[in-house]
Order: structure tokens, then sequence, then C-alpha cells
């Protein structure tokens, strides 16, 4: 069966389907069964334990799912709709009764105009950058069908998610491409996430901004849920990766000619610098004692000040070993390199 709708092009590598009047969106053929994790509640009703007129029911199952499939073939061809969606240059031509399990887009239909029997809805996302076309086509897919979720890899996850955040009314795929996302965290990946979560908007450790005063992002409280993942991967999961504590004098790699802790100190050279500092003051960074810990930290500032990431040379970072520094042995703070004053000649 054909599943949920994406960008231009194929899916996965399967050949598109059409729905639309200009022909630009597509449609990736799945099958159910390929779903990587749990189907969520709700796919299927399970059927009643009790009897109707003094009789079982078999097939309210196999009713309810050929239902679904129907209405998912309606979203695939777009076969009676009465309403047309534009995003992204692509025009959907979908139905108003199930658009509107979307809180978002059941506001659009309401507050927009319908002439002979059809509506034209619009949705703007130059403000959401992380929504993208095979995100947000996936996520309208969900609305007719959870087949969608077969659809979600760690490349479009993301996407999923923010769309998802967007939509409302999807919980269970918000939780599933999330949890993609999360799974996804690797040595290879993690630069890429350093670059999402220095990019939205959170409170800083130092509390000089208040949870009132940080500006809201699509992914509602996803958002910090991954911070928080890419910290605990930073501080217990990547150490433990690289085997960095194991191997107190650990042997370059054959290949890259890299050790484990040569391969943590770059990724820790690209660490924003509130993130930095509580990976490495915290207690439960899995690289050994404390003053490993110290030692690291110093060479990792040395990789900073030296412009590989994103210090290039305008801080000062000064470590302090001690446990007066609210528990901690090691301590980093960041100074501003003071603007040369130029003087005048009269």
């Amino acid at each position: 069966m054909s599943s949920a709708a994406s960008s231009s092009g194929s899916v996965n590598g399967r050949a598109p389907l059409t729905n639309g009047t200009n022909g630009t969106s597509s449609y990736g053929e799945v099958s159910p069964s390929t779903a990587p994790f749990h189907e969520p509640n709700g796919t299927t009703p399970p059927a009643t334990s009790y009897p109707v007129n003094g009789y079982s029911n078999p097939y309210q199952p196999s009713h309810n799912e050929s239902i679904v499939n129907h209405l998912y073939h309606a979203f695939q061809t777009g076969n009676y709709a009465d309403t047309t969606l534009h995003v992204h240059q692509n025009a959907y031509r979908l139905h108003a009764v199930i658009l509107s399990r979307s809180p978002y887009l059941a506001h659009l239909m309401s507050t927009s105009p319908q002439t002979t029997g059809q509506r034209v809805i619009y949705v703007n996302l130059e403000q959401e950058p992380e929504v993208t076309q095979e995100g947000f086509a996936i996520a309208l897919g969900y609305l007719y069908s959870s087949i969608s979720l077969n659809l979600i890899h760690p490349e479009n996850a993301r996407a999923v998610l923010a769309a998802g955040c967007l939509l409302g009314g999807m919980d269970d795929l918000c939780q599933y491409a999330y949890e993609v996302c999360r799974r996804s965290l690797s040595v290879d990946t993690i630069g890429a996430w350093l670059k999402f979560v220095e990019a939205i908007p959170h409170q800083p450790a130092n509390g000089s901004v208040t949870p009132s005063e940080v500006i809201p992002t699509v992914f509602g409280h996803y958002a910090q849920r991954l911070r928080d993942d890419v910290f605990h991967f930073l501080v217990v999961t990547l150490p433990e990766v690289l085997e960095v504590r194991q191997n107190p004098q650990p042997q370059p790699d054959a290949t890259s000619g890299e050790t484990g802790r040569d391969v943590l100190l770059q990724v820790y050279a690209q660490v924003p610098f509130d993130m930095f500092k509580s990976a490495v003051e915290s207690p439960t960074f899995n690289i050994g004692s404390d003053q490993a810990r110290f030692k690291f930290a110093k060479d990792a500032i040395e990789l900073r000040k030296r412009g590989i990431s994103r210090g290039s040379g305008e801080e000062t970072v000064v470590l302090a070993f001690g446990n007066n520094f609210g528990g901690s042995a090691v301590h980093v703070t960041r100074k501003l390199r003071k603007r040369p004053l130029w003087k005048v000649n009269s």
C-alpha cells in the first residue's frame, strides 16, 4: 500500500504517487509491517468484549481497518476532496472532516472563506524552517492513518516532529518521531545536533533569562527534551562509546590515527559554551577522576582558543580546581576579551 505524502520525488527509494492539481506532492510506497517501533494506540480499535444484542462482533477490527484504508486512499488520490491546502508551493486536495483533527488546521478552516462547496487554506511556514515539505506531508498523512509512521527515519524525524507539534492533535506521531530523533544520536550525528540545540531558544544555566522570557519554539516541550538528550549523550554515552575512561593510555585507531579521547576533544571543541561548561563541571562526566576531567577541560579549551570551533579566540576561559564551586572540582568561566583602546594623537 502507498503511504504518506512527502516532498517531490521518491521517498525511501519508492516510486511516487501524486495528489494535487499541480503534481508537486508525492507519496512513498511502504508496508505497514515495516514500522521499526510499536504501532500507536488507536490504529485498530480492539473488538469489544461485550456482545451486541446478545451476539459477539468478530467483524469490527477488519471493518475499522477497511475504513482507515479507504480514507488513506482518498488522501493519496485526492478523491472527493472538499479542501485545497497550499504549502511550500504544493497543493493538497484534502478533506475537512479529517483535517479538523488538527487544531491548527481546524482554525484555518474556520477562518477561511468557502465558495461553491470548496475551501482553500494556506499554511505559511516561512518562520518555521524546521518544518520541511517531507515532514509536513508525513504529518498530514498521519491525520488519515498511522501508516505514515513507516516513512519516518533519522534523516526526517526532526522535521516530522516539528510538523506534528505545529499541527497538533497527533501526540503519538510526535512521540514516535522524538524517539527516532533520540536514537539517532551518535558520534557521526552529534555535530548536527549541537548546531540544532544551539539555535533553539532555551533558558541559560546561569538564570540570566527567566522561563517567561524564553521565546517558544515549534517543538514545544520536545525542545528541552532533545537538549537534555544531547547533554546526556555528551556527558555519559559518548565517553562510554569512545572508551575514554576504560583506556587511560589508549592506542590510536589504525585507520584514523586518533584515540577515543582525541575524538571526544574534537566534539567538545564544537559544544556551545553554556553546554560545554555544564558538561565539564558535571560530576557525571564519564571520563574518570577529577584530575582527568580537569586535564580534558584544559585540552578542550586549547582547541576552542585555536578557533577550531565557535570560540574563534574571542573569549578567555579560566579553569579553577577545587571544591568551592557548587560541589564541582572543575570550574569553567568565560571572560570576554577587552577591545583594544586606540590612542589618537593630536
